[in-house]
């Protein structure tokens, strides 16, 4: 296991921790809250095969960014492009959890030439006006609460609300979470991802989908971003409430990465 350093576009410092050494590229990019020890345990299932790199997305665990400014979809796209960049690679599978499969997705929809496949584990529900009004209003408070309670408590009325592996993510996350770059991070609530499944169709990408199971990751939208993509596949497994710890999901889902990633592209 090795972590470097790289610099976004912008000149911000941002991490990465690779597992394996010898495998073909796999970029895994976690979710909104965990930083790069929750795909840990997937990585050391995937190592003997796949060289796993495992970013701190922008805002989180050591690539901290403390300007709320800086928190957009373009910028974390940027950021994926600047970690193939430094590593050489021209082309890698990219997968994500939540936040990282919806900036899996971005970066598939602007950079298709530098994506093999794509893996989205838990989409994020992708939501009309009204609820997107709603969302950003969520994340501005709960980047109030972080910046006058601290990380803990701004997720504490949050967490009971997702699958119990999503918790265990988070609460592992917060000792190494840098509070300012958290609250920073709500910022991505005034970007807009996408503003229908539809934009979906450009992608032509193999893509697994793992459902999620929970409101903001809802099964049905899993289903839906399947029949859209233009090589769309549904896992055999789902981020149920079944999982309550991130070597629950590593074993859950390795199975099905592994087949999808093993036919030739």
């Amino acid at each position: 296991m090795m972590t470097f350093t790289y610099r976004g576009a912008d000149g911000c410092p941002l991490h990465a921790t690779t597992v394996g050494s010898t495998g073909a590229p796999l970029v895994l990019l976690h979710g909104g809250g965990p930083d790069h020890h929750s795909l840990l345990p997937l990585a050391h299932l995937l190592a003997d095969q796949y060289t796993v790199i495992l970013p701190d997305v922008r805002g989180y665990g050591r690539s901290v960014c403390a300007d709320p400014v800086r928190h957009t979809w373009d910028q974390y796209v940027s950021d994926v492009v600047a970690l193939l960049d430094h590593l050489d690679l021209r082309v890698a599978a990219l997968g994500g959890t939540g936040l990282g499969a919806t900036v899996t997705l971005r970066t598939t929809l602007a950079h298709p030439e530098r994506v093999r496949a794509a893996v989205l584990i838990s989409v994020e529900d992708i939501e009309d006006d009204q609820d997107k009004e709603a969302e950003t209003a969520f994340l501005d408070a709960f980047a109030a609460r972080v910046r006058t309670d601290g990380v803990e408590a701004a997720w504490t009325p949050i967490l009971e609300h997702f699958p119990p592996v999503i918790g265990a993510m988070v609460r592992d996350a917060i000792p190494r979470s840098d509070p300012a770059s958290i609250a920073a991070a709500a910022a991505i609530g005034h970007d807009r991802s996408f503003r229908d499944v539809g934009e979906l169709a450009a992608i032509t990408t193999p893509t697994l989908v793992v459902p999620g199971t929970d409101a903001r990751h809802p099964t049905e939208l899993a289903e839906r971003v399947v029949r859209v993509l233009g090589d769309g596949h549904l896992a055999p497994v789902s981020v149920s409430s079944d999982l309550h710890t991130a070597d629950d999901l590593a074993s859950a889902i390795a199975p099905a990465l592994r087949a999808f990633l093993a036919v030739p592209r």
